[in-house]
């Protein structure tokens, strides 16, 4: 635990002073107890901006290929993340993550499932929905803006700075589970209303940035 903390105070902490991020909400995230982090995702930056909100540790879910990236992979590993199978049969990345959650942890999930583009969030995958039904954990939505800009242009030498804005969302409590089941509809209507409050975190994060 030491050293994560070491490292999120040189890379999440570090990224927060150098791109001048602006919180919004800090008071929202939960200091104790296992919850699902939903942000937006539109840059690999997001990974530092997430684990930035919290002095807790933040487990990451991420694609197998993260992990095969030199530097970048070990990094990851090393803010607390994990692999699991993009195409979802990763049984055991499931039952880990509803282990983490009921253990007291934080699991970052990005609900847009890869990176997007631009201001409107995209349809969610059910991930974040259904892992916080099945723990009976809340979800906490964030938006993050600017951080797309910072990695745009691959071609340039060095990311570009500019400034980031993270809005926090009240948590979204799911509904408790009366079986051993969760019901597909309730997994969509739970991540209906992570979208609906992700896009006006989104929004909300656009609108500060520019002020």
């Amino acid at each position: 635990m030491l050293f994560y903390r070491i490292v999120r105070w040189i890379v999440a902490d570090g990224s927060r002073a150098v791109y001048r991020a602006r919180i919004i909400g800090g008071d929202r995230v939960p200091k104790t107890g296992g919850f699902v982090l939903a942000p937006s995702h539109r840059s690999m930056m997001d990974i530092p901006f997430a684990a930035s909100i919290t002095p807790r540790r933040v487990r990451f879910m991420g694609k197998e290929q993260l992990f095969r990236v030199p530097v970048l992979g070990t990094l990851f590993a090393w803010l607390g993340g994990f692999p699991v199978a993009r195409d979802g049969t990763d049984r055991k990345a499931v039952r880990d993550s509803v282990a983490m959650l009921e253990a007291g942890e934080v699991l970052c999930v990005y609900p847009e499932g890869t990176r997007q583009h631009g201001p409107k969030i995209q349809p969610l995958q059910p991930g974040a929905a259904y892992l916080a039904l099945r723990s009976g954990m809340p979800i906490v939505p964030i938006g993050i803006a600017g951080s797309e800009e910072i990695l745009r242009d691959h071609s340039a030498p060095i990311p570009h700075f500019h400034r980031v804005v993270i809005t926090i969302g009240e948590p979204i409590v799911p509904e408790a589970r009366t079986s051993g089941v969760v019901a597909r509809d309730k997994v969509d209507a739970l991540t209906q209303r992570l979208s609906d409050s992700l896009q006006a975190l989104l929004d909300q994060a656009y609108e500060a940035r520019a002020t």
